[in-house]
């Protein structure tokens, strides 16, 4: 790819609510972006994640149920146009994508001194941040969408996906082929926020805590 083909990527990657289609996934293309995902950066090459593939009807309903009850909570929390607002957005395509891709932190991975992380214990969390990166943007480079779903409680999901109790379920990706991706984002478009220009988060030498 070149460096125009990644920016190009990297300006379409959208996070997907309502445009999955269902279709099945090439599972060549799977393994490339699950792949790219395992071949992330990640503090002491300690690698702690884990990919869970989710295709189970029972067990996609079962958490959208808990979603949509996590999304009453949300807005019950909101007053006036900001709940309003929030009741035209679509947080989660979980039974409309093909696969559930729950991505997890294993903090006991390559034992107790991990390299570079005891400074700051939250490096291999990041880690697991740019595993889903990777795969994000990989899974734009197949022409499929992908849509982080955060309305959960962890307590539940590691329930439902038998999932240890030291590790945490980071992310509820909705993976699959979709219609199109929006050129606008979807907060954008419905009015929720706008991103902030680049020139407001840029400083030079020091914070510059007038800016913030």
């Amino acid at each position: 790819m070149t460096s125009a083909g990644l920016y190009d990527v990297i300006g379409r990657r959208r996070d997907v609510r309502a445009e999955f289609t269902g279709a099945p996934i090439d599972p060549e293309a799977l393994d490339r972006i699950l792949g790219a995902a395992h071949t992330a950066p990640s503090v002491g090459m300690s690698q702690p994640w884990d990919f869970v593939l989710v295709r189970d009807q029972r067990t996609r309903k079962a958490f959208h149920t808990h979603v949509l009850g996590e999304r009453r909570v949300f807005q019950d929390s909101l007053d006036g146009e900001r709940a309003q607002t929030f009741t035209t957005i679509k947080i989660e395509g979980i039974l409309e994508s093909t696969v559930g891709i729950v991505v997890t932190y294993d903090p006991t991975r390559a034992g107790p001194a991990v390299l570079g992380r005891h400074t700051n214990p939250e490096a291999g969390l990041y880690s697991v941040c740019l595993a889903i990166e990777n795969l994000w943007l990989a899974a734009t480079a197949e022409g499929l969408g992908v849509g982080w779903v955060s309305f959960f409680r962890e307590p539940f999901l590691r329930e439902l996906l038998g999932i240890p109790a030291t590790i945490r379920p980071i992310a509820w990706l909705c993976v699959g082929p979709v219609t199109s991706l929006q050129v606008t984002p979807d907060l954008e478009r419905h009015g929720w926020r706008s991103p902030a220009p680049l020139s407001s988060v840029v400083h030079y030498e020091q914070y510059d805590s007038a800016r913030a």
